[in-house]
């Protein structure tokens, strides 16, 4: 018998950066940080509900030094280009902050048991300088109107760095097509609790409108979810197609015993009804360093759409 869904609680333990796909025959997958940040796991299920005790199969582990030796974080599966793809950030044991992003190509038609195949360090466009060449990490890709678009942060600047986001058009499933454009960069107070961050983009479309949702400040209970919107018809890869909101559109919250809620993804349930899947903590206080408790918790939220908008909120 399916699960009942229960949201805004812990819903899969010690699983950050939680990403759920649904595929085109339904069936539903998982993927996320695991605490060691050493491998890449996937769990399937015919229902939403039923990941939370899905088997888990690890479809790649780390390498033992150079690149991909330490760090392996925020996976995302993904189908394009009539294929499955991976995308994941790591560093390198011998420099540890040198993050990048990475993909993986899987070599049949399931992504749970075919083998995985390297592509390398995502491949920036021709002309394009800048790309990866500091620290990169939660790739996300999505479609409008038959184009493919990579979404990443990507760190600048000097002293403790600046992380933006940046998009590109994709050319396939491991090589961009355009330049970079920056999308995002810290503009606001809330944005710069601990670091200046945005991070962890998650794109989610309705009525000829994209939402582009991501993550900002240091990883405790200042974390919050930010929010652009474009119109579909607009030229994505033009600053000015996007409008940022002001204020942060998810905070922590006391009542509902959620805090640093973030780096979240999309899907339906069975209903076809909007999901958010998300990463919070359950308290304040954290041991140790923020980026190696692994107190972050996937869960789940139902989207509330109120004039033509998603709202988020622990009301559910």
């Amino acid at each position: 018998m399916e699960k009942q869904l229960k949201y805004n609680e812990p819903w899969i333990l010690q699983r950050a950066d939680p990403y759920v796909y649904c595929h085109t025959d339904g069936t539903y997958y998982f993927t996320a940080s695991v605490p060691e940040y050493d491998r890449i796991v996937l769990r399937r299920a015919a229902h939403l509900a039923d990941l939370a005790d899905a088997e888990e199969h690890e479809v790649w582990h780390k390498h033992e030094s150079g690149p991909q030796s330490i760090h392996i974080w925020a996976p995302e599966l993904h189908y394009l280009f009539g294929k499955w793809y991976l995308y994941y950030a790591g560093g390198d044991k011998d420099d540890i902050w040198a993050i990048r992003p990475y993909v993986l190509e899987c070599q049949g038609d399931d992504p749970v048991h075919d083998p995985w195949v390297e592509k390398g360090k995502m491949t920036r466009a021709d002309g394009d300088e800048f790309s990866f060449e500091a620290f990169s990490l939660d790739a996300t890709v999505f479609e409008v109107k038959g184009s493919w678009y990579y979404i990443w942060a990507e760190k600048v600047g000097v002293g403790r760095q600046i992380s933006n986001l940046y998009i590109a058009r994709m050319k396939n499933g491991y090589t961009l097509d355009s330049v970079q454009v920056l999308l995002t960069t810290p503009d606001y107070d809330w944005e710069r609790h601990g670091f200046w961050v945005n991070e962890g983009p998650a794109v989610i479309q309705k009525d000829g409108k994209v939402f582009m949702t991501y993550s900002a400040s240091d990883t405790g209970v200042h974390y919050c979810m930010g929010m652009m919107t474009a119109d579909a018809d607009a030229d994505l890869l033009d600053p000015l197609s996007w409008k940022k909101e002001r204020y942060p559109v998810l905070t922590s919250s006391e009542k509902a015993g959620i805090y640093g809620p973030g780096h979240n993804s999309f899907t339906k349930d069975e209903a076809g009804d909007d999901i958010m899947v998300y990463h919070a903590r359950t308290e304040t206080e954290i041991v140790g360093n923020p980026l190696y408790n692994p107190n972050r918790h996937a869960m789940l939220m139902k989207i509330r759409w109120q004039d033509g908008r998603p709202v988020f909120g622990f009301d559910e």
